[in-house]
């Protein structure tokens, strides 16, 4: 680490005496440079004239172009950029307004589906009234024709009954029709003389 640090030292002493020697002649060469010398003032003054006639003939013009070329690049970009941020938003407020309607339009089949299942379950439910108050008249029509029947069978076997126990009474067969027939009418003055209590 020593030998490091002496090396250092070394470095920075050599590099010193060099600095210090190469600024001695700088300053003896700067003391030749501001002299004034008339002929070199002169052909320096006219180089800078003609360079300066020949710039702007030649360079100022396609320079000075080229700048303005530039400058409405640069602000046809900015134009554009900015038309197109606004074009984005304004496509952006219609994708929203879209999807807006969208979600209300979706709202509204919703709440009609919901109004057509119900409109749906209430008629099946009026049909299925309907058809069970039909099937009940159904029924009942048709107890009252079987009560019917069964009440013009009980008259005939009243009937028959009657007959055959009229025969036995009176121990002759009297004409079948003939018999009904009375038996009938005789049923018949009875029901309606039940039917007027």
């Amino acid at each position: 680490m020593r030998r490091a640090l002496f090396a250092v030292l070394a470095l920075t002493v050599v590099s010193a005496h060099r600095a210090a020697a190469q600024e001695a002649a700088e300053h003896a060469a700067d003391t030749n440079l501001l002299s004034l010398h008339g002929g070199l003032m002169f052909w320096t003054l006219v180089i800078f004239i003609i360079l300066l006639f020949v710039l702007s003939k030649f360079a100022f013009k396609p320079i000075t172009a080229a700048v303005v070329a530039r400058e409405a690049a640069l602000q046809k970009a900015i134009d554009d950029a900015k038309r197109d941020r606004e074009e984005a938003a304004r496509v952006l407020a219609e994708h929203r307004a879209a999807l807006d309607a969208a979600r209300a339009d979706a709202q509204r089949l919703i709440v009609d589906g919901r109004e057509a299942g119900e409109r749906v379950r209430a008629e099946i439910t009026e049909q299925a009234r309907a058809e069970q108050q039909e099937m009940m008249e159904r029924v009942r029509r048709e107890i009252a024709s079987e009560k019917e029947r069964a009440i013009a069978e009980l008259r005939r076997e009243a009937v028959d009954l009657a007959i055959r126990g009229a025969a036995k009474v009176i121990e002759k067969n009297l004409d079948d029709a003939a018999n009904r027939r009375l038996v009938e009418e005789f049923l018949a003055s009875v029901s309606t003389v039940r039917g007027t209590r």
